[in-house]
């Protein structure tokens, strides 16, 4: 849900119209994902709208400005190719998830390939672009070990091996340098999921929930 706000922010603002529809049509599929997901536990606008910021446990590498488009396509790069994987994963097996997982996986198959080839575009295009996609890689990299921290019945560390290479094999074919910070440990970001959350995300949930908070019980 966090993510779907933060691309749906490009609305009138993306570079071209198309890739404003594109935007738009991703951050859908991922409200939709959000819907099922938090229809299964409780009232999903009391939960979107009425939660305070300590309540969500989200990723804070999807919480994350949109920056410039650079920034966008690497945040999307990094957890579309995440999402994927746990999809993928998650699809395969018998738990509650499977039904939600197998349906999501087209999606994030085509959110993955969109921020691939923009990847590959940006990194392989001009002085500019190389730029600004390896300045956004390298940003946003501290981020990218909170997915894959330990999970009961959850093998993260393959996932996590998965992932590793297959980020690193697009930025390769992009000519773009995998970032050699650290993405886990004392010094790095990882505390989303407990409530922890970077600077942004206040503001952010602010203008998300201003609407619904100032006309409490109003119904359209």
């Amino acid at each position: 849900m966090v993510l779907s706000h933060r691309l749906g922010e490009w609305a009138g603002h993306a570079p071209v119209l198309e890739e404003e529809v594109a935007l738009a049509n991703i951050a859908l599929d991922l409200l939709g994902q959000a819907r099922i997901l938090l229809s299964t536990v409780g009232d999903e606008d009391e939960l979107a709208y009425l939660r305070e910021e300590r309540a969500f446990l989200n990723l804070q590498l999807v919480e994350q400005p949109n920056g410039d488009f650079a920034h966008t396509i690497a945040r999307q790069l990094y957890f579309s190719t995440y999402q994927q994987l746990l999809h993928d994963r998650l699809a395969t097996g018998n738990g509650p998830f499977a039904p939600l997982a197998a349906k999501a996986v087209k999606e994030t198959a085509y959110h993955r390939d969109h921020a691939e080839q923009w990847t590959l575009r940006l990194g392989d295009g001009t002085d500019v672009s190389h730029a600004r996609m390896q300045r956004a890689c390298t940003a946003l990299w501290r981020f990218t070990g909170e997915p894959f921290q330990p999970v009961e019945g959850l093998e993260t560390e393959l996932l996590d091996a998965a992932w590793l290479e297959s980020v690193a094999d697009v930025l390769g074919r992009a000519g773009l340098t995998v970032p050699d910070g650290p993405r886990t440990g004392a010094w790095t970001a990882g505390a989303g999921r407990q409530g922890l959350h970077t600077e942004p995300f206040g503001r952010m949930l602010a203008e998300m929930q201003h609407l619904h908070r100032s006309h409490p019980g109003a119904s359209w």
